[in-house]
């Protein structure tokens, strides 16, 4: 008689603590949605701002959200397909534009974006650049660290800071194996991946392509402010301040990283022989760097050439997607491979963003808040706004940031004459340097690279994050000063705030900046 043996069942357990996240979310939602009406906003000119029912409900809706991303309850996805079912079920807004928001010309950029990064991953052409970059700066550990940072950093200029850290980091691998063979920590290989980490975000705020947060932020700036800011311009004025971060997060790594060895012997010689290995540049490598540069270069055109401006910016990075699949540089594989959880997240994004400023919530919210700056200097507000974002985009995503703070802000900068760019530039900034906790920019690869390396965990000491996170809250906020980074893009007058007075201030557009005539 033969005996059966039964092994039990896994037992699942219930996770309390996403259970009262989930609830949370839910009782603020229900708090704020079935609250007495609030009382109308004025602005200093007396004006008011009745809070509707439909803006009450995107307040609602609002809290929901924001706890259900930052705690995680579910998918950030879904999180993000919640809130245009939630607009259309409470009759928000017409289901129509609730769910249409997730298709935004801004979100077709970023999966533009996207598939870029994944053709240069694919075809190989990130490897090569790497192998030539170890062959071109030695075997000094200090140059060893400026390559693999300048390397990391300019490939955020044509792909997502997400994808480069993952297509970077088997490199930096190979490169600590030859530094130690034991792969036992050291300065060296804290340095070189907290390092990355840190550039990845910094050369991402260069260019649109760098990561989503840009497309998303130009998205709700041309809905409110109802000018759109264009590839070039943009990256005009982020591109002094990105490399700067990147040239002082290098300084950083040395001093504070010091390397136990000089320099790495044999290094070059691998590098080379790995170069020589990968053979002559493939057919596919010639088509995604024809096809990418031809791109880059018609987005920054639009900038000077008028016939080139009515072309939408999301249509021409979109070209680039159907030529790779035409040209069968990339497969239906590769396009089951899309984030598409992360896709739903920037689709929410942008329809959150929406509801609160086309229900009138954020021009509410923002009169609201006013009143505590009343008198205040134009640079506190601009301070506290990056200082806000900062904080928020080490515990939730940076777009979900932006999009929680953008909107309001803006309307906000337009009571206190600030110029709206000045808000744009200082959110995006911040948005793209989370040094604080290693986590912050959960699921991308970019900070959690170096975890996962084990040369550097988040029980580490705060100082090193700390110390980064000032340097970036200082240059971008000090970015705001000089013409080039606070301009208005257009003649105008703006009224600014300096301390208790006014002044009025001409901010004139040249060729190589703004001259700022009082």
């Amino acid at each position: 008689m033969s005996e059966e043996i039964h092994l039990a069942g896994k037992v699942r357990r219930l996770d309390w603590r996403r259970l009262a996240f989930l609830l949370l979310g839910i009782s603020l939602f229900c708090a704020v949605y079935f609250a007495p009406p609030f009382q109308d906003a004025i602005d200093p000119g007396g004006k008011h701002f009745a809070l509707t029912r439909e803006g009450k409900a995107a307040l609602a809706l609002f809290c929901l959200a924001a706890t259900w991303w930052v705690f995680e309850v579910i998918p950030i996805g879904v999180t993000g397909i919640a809130i245009g079912v939630v607009q259309a079920l409470f009759l928000i807004r017409p289901a129509k534009e609730a769910f249409t928001d997730f298709m935004d010309p801004s979100v077709w950029f970023i999966l533009g974006s996207v598939v870029i990064g994944m053709v240069f991953t694919r075809t190989g052409l990130t490897q090569r650049m790497a192998y030539r970059m170890l062959m071109l700066v030695g075997e000094r550990t200090s140059t060893i660290y400026l390559g693999c940072f300048v390397m990391t950093a300019g490939l955020t200029l044509i792909m997502a800071h997400t994808a480069v850290a993952a297509t970077v980091f088997p490199l930096l691998m190979a490169i600590y194996a030859l530094y130690e063979e034991d792969g036992r920590p050291t300065r060296f290989g804290k340095g070189l991946f907290i390092g990355m980490a840190f550039v990845a975000g910094a050369g991402s705020i260069v260019t649109l392509l760098g990561a989503a947060r840009g497309a998303v932020a130009i998205g709700f700036f041309k809905d409110i402010v109802g000018r759109e800011i264009s590839f070039f311009e943009l990256s005009y004025y982020m591109f002094p301040l990105g490399w700067a971060m990147v040239l002082l997060l290098w300084l950083h790594c040395t001093v504070l990283f010091r390397p136990e060895h000089r320099t790495i012997p044999g290094l070059r010689e691998r590098a080379r022989a790995l170069h020589a290995g990968l053979g002559q540049m493939t057919q596919k490598e010639w088509v995604a760097l024809i096809v990418v540069t031809a791109v880059v270069v018609l987005l920054s055109l639009r900038s000077f050439v008028p016939a080139l401006k009515p072309l939408d910016k999301s249509a021409l990075i979109l070209v680039a997607t159907v030529l790779f699949f035409l040209l069968n540089t990339l497969t239906l594989d590769d396009l089951e491979a899309i984030p598409w959880n992360i896709l739903l997240l920037f689709g929410g994004a942008m329809s959150i963003g929406f509801c609160l400023w086309q229900t009138g919530a954020a021009s509410w919210l923002a009169v609201h808040w006013l009143g505590l700056l009343k008198g205040g200097h134009w640079l506190v507000f601009v301070m506290g706004v990056a200082f806000f974002v900062l904080m928020m985009t080490n515990v939730i995503m940076n777009v979900t940031a932006i999009a929680i703070c953008l909107p309001v802000a803006l309307v906000i900068a337009k009571y206190l004459g600030i110029a709206p760019e000045v808000i744009l530039c200082a959110c995006l900034a911040t948005a793209g340097m989370p040094f604080l906790l290693l986590g912050g920019l959960p699921p991308t690869p970019s900070p959690m690279a170096a975890s996962s390396s084990r040369r550097a965990t988040s029980s580490r000491p705060a100082s090193r994050p700390v110390s980064c996170s000032w340097l970036s809250s200082r240059c971008s906020c000090g970015s705001s000063g000089p013409p080039w980074a606070c301009r208005c893009w257009r003649p105008e007058e703006v009224r600014t705030m300096f301390g208790s007075q006014e002044r009025t201030v001409w901010w004139k557009p040249v060729r190589r900046g703004a001259e700022c005539l009082s």
